[in-house]
């Protein structure tokens, strides 16, 4: 009895499918920024394309996603990219997400934002968005306040993710903050190019902030600044923090005559921007869980550099 047997016609046989990776796992060889690693690694993939993969949250660096186009990488670090496409996340309004791992969260804060609510004040503030935001990916994150900005200061701060992350950078801030870079807009010509104020900081019941050059059983802080540009009116700063007490930015300018524009606080005559003169640009740190160094930096706020622009016309 023959055998019947199934043969194969020539043209009719099913094409094999191949289907991308659900992601790529790389091991650094060197280090470098994460960006320049990318453009290199994924050479075929084309500029436009690795940007958006890095700005959709789709790579991480042990473990934590990273969107920072400069994050430093150490030869070792595991890089993962996943491929599966990402919704981005609506942006939040009054602030810009500018790093997030499993430990902190870096922002741009816009001017008028309250960093945390006050027992006067219920309002929306940055540390309720951002709960809000940690939140829609597991009901139990949090976020924790590790400094702070004034309401009408604008730029960049961080929060922790973990209570222990919170306590180690508040008791360690002064090794752990490498820079705290801001731009000021003051009143009048400052004379001085550069200078340095240091003095003592004591608050009054009424909250507000006075200075003494002697020892008045306050805090002391410690102010350094440059003029970046100056006309008879009105002074663009840099000003570098040694110290990071309260109001000290706007006490220390008030004290050398050149009170910040829109700070009716602390002796301001003037409100030529509509908003406080005062913006934290640059915040540079040492990761408290990696020992990574990060930096961030923002824009002079173009309503700062306009006030200029328009008199030198």
């Amino acid at each position: 009895m023959a055998k019947s047997m199934s043969r194969k016609t020539p043209g009719r046989t099913k094409p094999s499918q191949t289907t991308e990776p659900k992601e790529s796992r790389f091991i650094v060889k060197e280090p470098g920024e994460l960006m320049q690693w990318l453009l290199a690694t994924l050479a075929g993939k084309g500029r436009n394309k690795v940007k958006g993969i890095l700005a959709r949250g789709q790579v991480s660096v042990e473990g934590n996603v990273v969107t920072q186009y400069d994050y430093p990488l150490a030869a070792g670090n595991r890089v993962v990219i996943d491929w599966s496409e990402k919704i981005p996340e609506a942006p939040i309004e009054g602030l810009e997400i500018l790093y997030e791992d499993a430990d902190l969260i870096v922002i741009d804060k816009e001017a008028g934002l309250l960093s945390i609510a006050t027992e006067g004040e219920k309002q929306q503030t940055a540390y309720r968005m951002l709960m809000e935001h940690v939140r829609k990916k597991n009901p139990q994150n949090r976020v924790f306040v590790v400094h702070r900005l004034d309401r009408e200061t604008s730029g960049v701060m961080m929060y922790a993710k973990r209570e222990q992350i919170q306590e180690h950078l508040q008791s360690t801030w002064r090794n752990t903050v490498v820079e705290r870079t801001y731009v000021a807009v003051v009143e009048g010509c400052v004379a001085k190019s550069e200078g340095t104020i240091r003095s003592w900081l004591k608050e009054s019941k009424t909250l507000q902030m006075y200075s003494s050059r002697t020892d008045n059983g306050g805090l002391e802080a410690i102010t350094h600044y440059k003029v970046l540009q100056a006309d008879r009116e009105y002074s663009l700063l840099e000003v570098k923090l040694e110290t990071g007490r309260k109001n000290q930015i706007r006490v220390h300018m008030q004290e050398i005559g050149h009170s910040i524009v829109g700070d009716k606080r602390y002796g301001a005559k003037k409100n030529p921007i509509g908003r406080l003169g005062l913006h934290a640009r640059v915040l540079t740190f040492r990761h408290p869980a990696t020992g990574q160094l990060l930096s961030f930096e923002t824009e002079i706020p173009k309503k700062f550099l306009r006030l200029f622009q328009t008199k030198n016309k």
